[in-house]
């Protein structure tokens, strides 16, 4: 059984032991080979840059290996890849530290900064690679012999899936994949893989497939008379958190589009889920979660002062929730300080107006200045929410849109916001028409998601609070 948090506790612990270590080590060095023949004399007691450098700067190396990705999919590691992102990581980070904390140090000669600066790399670089190598090796090893794998399922029965699931069988070095079964296409067809595979049911049916059977990659294995289905394929299960992978055919493999896994012995084209790379998608959440604790903080006499208003505008709860649609189309609750009387919703969902009676004025507002909206800074906080991407919609507003607009869809791969480009450029919608002509701005955030298009966004949605301008 995969145990990837397991996996991930065990990397962070070894990377903050080896930065303890190779910053202890480093500053020995200093004592002993640097400072001893300036001063004549050996300091080496413990002062507070020891302490605080033994214990704070291993946090900050962690930190800084979470925001650049170093553990994402860590049964997906290979010793290569390990040496490659160890030596960079270990040059930027030593530079920045050498930077702001070594470069006031006694030194003899300027070439005792060289020795510094390549020493304080050599050290950190050891102490950190050895152990990462040793479990990643180990874990590859596990792989390699079967103990641990990764259950999988073809999309697809025909002579793709059953070649492939030959040649994986062949050799005696395990690739990983734990073949479950295949899925079929099309209904009240005949698939050659049915011979050594089970039929596990039909695309249709492919969510609860993944789910009894504890899925952790697709292979789409479709054939030729199959291909015009692969879109449509990959819409049934990119929201599923499982790896996507594609059987390429010769024109891929001609132009130079697929990926060979390490470990796989059969080439693959893989799917990705990401819209950020790992270190912009890192780095967002990492600001989402200390800016939605500093926001709740400061904004604390503002959350009291809101409370206070919407009791006295009307009978009812402070805070609404409803539920909303985030992230890979799995249902929150998001929270918003009460704009409305009780009951507006009685006949059902029912979108809000530019002269809508059922808004309170205090309700009237908070919406102007978007101030009904700052609970959602939990929602940040907790992971259902980002401060900055698509405004969340409902289930039932979804599938009118879809209907309309399936790119709607390409929405669900990030997680929602507080505010978004849509909300920043055109406001509420009112009705599924202006739904649909706000899409149009979160595509385009889509396509640019940056960090610097998310302060953009923070800075006009910041102008339009403070100025009440909002629709």
């Amino acid at each position: 059984m995969l145990k990837p948090k397991k996996l991930i506790a065990k990397y962070v612990f070894f990377d903050y032991i080896a930065a303890m270590t190779a910053w202890s080590a480093f500053y020995f060095y200093r004592k002993i080979v640097i400072e001893l023949p300036l001063f004549g004399e050996l300091h080496t007691e413990i002062n507070m840059e020891f302490f605080l450098g033994t214990l704070l700067l291993p946090v900050l190396w962690v930190l800084f290996y979470y925001l650049t990705g170093q553990y994402q999919n860590p049964y997906y590691r290979s010793r290569l890849k390990e040496l490659g992102h160890t030596i960079s990581t270990t040059i930027v980070g030593s530079t920045i530290i050498f930077f702001a904390l070594i470069l006031d140090d006694y030194i003899g000669t300027y070439k005792d900064y060289y020795s510094l600066y390549l020493i304080l790399i050599l050290f950190h670089f050891a102490a950190t690679y050895i152990p990462r190598l040793t479990i990643t090796a180990t874990t590859i090893k596990k792989i390699r012999s079967g103990r641990i794998g990764f259950n999988t399922v073809f999309i697809g029965g025909g002579e793709k899936a059953l070649n492939f699931y030959k040649k994986n069988k062949e050799g005696i070095r395990s690739s990983g994949l734990i073949v479950k079964g295949f899925v079929a296409i099309y209904e009240n067809s005949t698939y050659q893989a049915a011979e050594v595979l089970t039929q596990l049911g039909y695309l249709k049916d492919i969510h609860k497939i993944i789910a009894e059977n504890d899925i952790h990659e697709v292979i789409i294995a479709s054939e030729a008379k199959e291909q015009e289905q692969v879109e449509a394929i990959i819409h049934h299960i990119e929201f599923i958190d499982v790896k996507i992978k594609l059987i390429p055919d010769l024109f891929d493999m001609f132009t130079g589009k697929y990926l060979t896994p390490g470990i796989s012995k059969n080439p693959l084209l893989e799917i990705s889920h990401n819209v950020l790379p790992a270190w912009q998608e890192n780095t967002k959440r990492f600001t989402d979660i200390i800016g939605s604790l500093i926001c709740m903080i400061i904004l604390s006499p503002v959350y009291l002062f809101l409370a206070f208003g919407v009791k006295q505008s009307s009978k009812g709860p402070i805070l609404y929730n409803q539920e909303r649609i985030g992230k890979n189309g799995k249902p929150f609750k998001i929270y918003k300080f009460r704009s409305m009387f009780i009951g507006a919703e009685k006949n059902g969902p029912m979108l809000s107006s530019k002269n809508d009676n059922r808004i309170t004025k205090f309700g009237l507002f908070m919406r102007k200045t978007r101030l009904d909206e700052i609970p959602q800074f939990f929602n940040v906080f907790i992971g259902n929410m980002s401060l900055v991407g698509p405004r969340p919609e409902r289930q039932y507003y979804i599938e009118q849109i879809v209907q309309r607009t399936p790119q709607y869809k390409r929405l669900l791969k990030v997680r929602p916001g507080i505010t978004s480009w849509g909300q920043v450029k055109y406001g509420y919608a009112e009705n599924v028409d202006q739904m649909v002509e706000r899409l149009k701005y979160d595509l385009i955030y889509i396509e640019n998601m940056s960090i610097y298009f998310d302060l953009k966004i923070i800075i006009y949605t910041i102008k339009t609070v403070l100025e009440g301008s909002g629709k």
